[in-house]
């Protein structure tokens, strides 16, 4: 796909975003960020309940840009798409609308950013995957840690045997979330709603790049290179899906295990880490920065830049640039996903397993964030490394 997709048109592109609250007000910035390099014009917003004025104005300070007006503001995606002239579309809506909006998009000849994840489940994902491709329209995937250059780097660095050969990759994210937070949406922390999917639980939503980046410094990130996977699935909150979970993905090339919490003691950076039989690098991924340790070397650490995924699709569609992150290259993240939709609903803690942090409204899962590297550093589940508490892995086949 190459600029040939927007005939005639010139920068700005007009953007219209679906899903202009919560982590919709990151995106709002981008594209003022944008727009201020004249490369998009925000030209519409789609929510159920229109921005105000004040909270159109937290982003955009006047509208000297639109003409002296406001974006235009409707909750219906297909009519905004249509009265705007929209050549990208950005979604950022609940995981179980994605595919339907972006058909609607797609159907238009209009290009598409969807955050992560980008579905509820692998029949939801070749729906979405193989209608963008049959409408012939860009779909740039959400997983921002794919645009770092860190990526290409360690790649490098592995294929030019740094490390030796490569014996796994690991990942790890402990983070902290509170008891807002699963109350933020009707969807949140769900497995279901009404009868449909949603699967919103620590490794496919939150610490979803954890995964993605680890199986993509794997060279596996297609639907094809994935093997068995296993998971184990726990809960320390009152929610139906996992808060604490494992997930070990074999491939034809190894092993790659995640581990996730959400009920961290310490919350810290979450990151990859690739094995070596020579060496190990670490590559945190929020941060763009990368550890190689090597055997007869000392630590060198580096600092990467990243590219913006909705710059790199307005690149793409003016000037041909390859796209970053395409629907086909979260195919196997989106088995995991599936597996992780299929195995049994996440075990319930047991009481004396966490405790609750009053002054941070959030419960935390005693000796997690030891579990959780450790996994990382061994590529062992939670019930290999001696964790009480922990199920029977559920081995699920790609």
């Amino acid at each position: 796909m190459s600029g040939m997709h927007t005939p005639g048109r010139e920068l700005p592109l007009p953007i219209v975003l679906a899903g202009a609250r919560g982590h919709g007000r990151w995106h709002l910035r981008n594209i003022r960020r944008l727009q201020d390099k004249g490369l998009v014009r925000l030209a519409g917003i789609c929510e159920l309940n229109a921005l105000t004025p004040d909270e159109l104005a937290e982003v955009f300070e006047d509208f000297e840009d639109f003409g002296g007006r406001p974006p235009e503001q409707s909750a219906d995606f297909g009519a905004l798409l249509d009265s705007t002239g929209a050549a990208i579309a950005v979604i950022c809506t609940p995981i179980p609308t994605h595919t339907d909006l972006a058909l609607i998009a797609a159907g238009r000849g209009v290009h598409l950013l969807l955050e992560k994840p980008p579905a509820p489940s692998y029949a939801e994902f070749r729906r979405l995957a193989d209608g963008v491709a049959a409408a012939g329209v860009a779909c740039q995937i959400g997983f921002q840690s794919l645009g770092s250059h860190a990526l290409p780097a360690i790649r490098e660095m592995i294929a030019s045997g740094v490390l030796g050969t490569v014996t796994g990759i690991g990942g790890a994210g402990a983070w902290a979330r509170d008891e807002a937070y699963y109350r933020r949406a009707a969807w949140a922390g769900k497995r279901r709603l009404n009868g449909v999917d949603v699967i919103d639980g620590a490794l496919t939503n939150p610490l979803a790049h954890a995964v993605v980046t680890a199986l993509a410094l794997h060279g596996a990130s297609r639907a094809e290179d994935v093997g068995t996977i296993e998971t184990e699935l726990l809960r320390a909150n009152d929610i139906e899906s996992d808060d604490t979970s494992c997930v070990r993905v074999t491939t034809p090339r190894g092993r790659v295990a995640v581990a996730a919490t959400l009920c961290a003691e310490r919350p810290g950076e979450p990151y990859v880490l690739v094995h070596g039989s020579g060496g190990r690098i670490t590559f945190w991924y929020k941060l763009d920065r990368v550890l190689v340790q090597r055997s007869g070397h000392g630590p060198e650490e580096i600092e990467y830049g990243r590219a913006d995924l909705l710059e790199n699709l307005v690149a793409h569609l003016t000037g041909g640039d390859e796209l970053l992150v395409t629907p086909e290259s979260t195919g196997a993240f989106m088995k995991v996903v599936e597996a992780i939709r299929r195995a049994p609903d996440p075990v319930a803690l047991p009481a004396d397993a966490w405790e609750t942090v009053p002054a941070e409204n959030r419960r935390i899962v005693r000796g997690i964030d030891g579990l959780v590297a450790a996994a990382a550093d061994s590529l062992a589940l939670y019930s290999e490394l001696g964790a009480s508490w922990a199920a029977p892995n559920e081995v699920s086949t790609g």
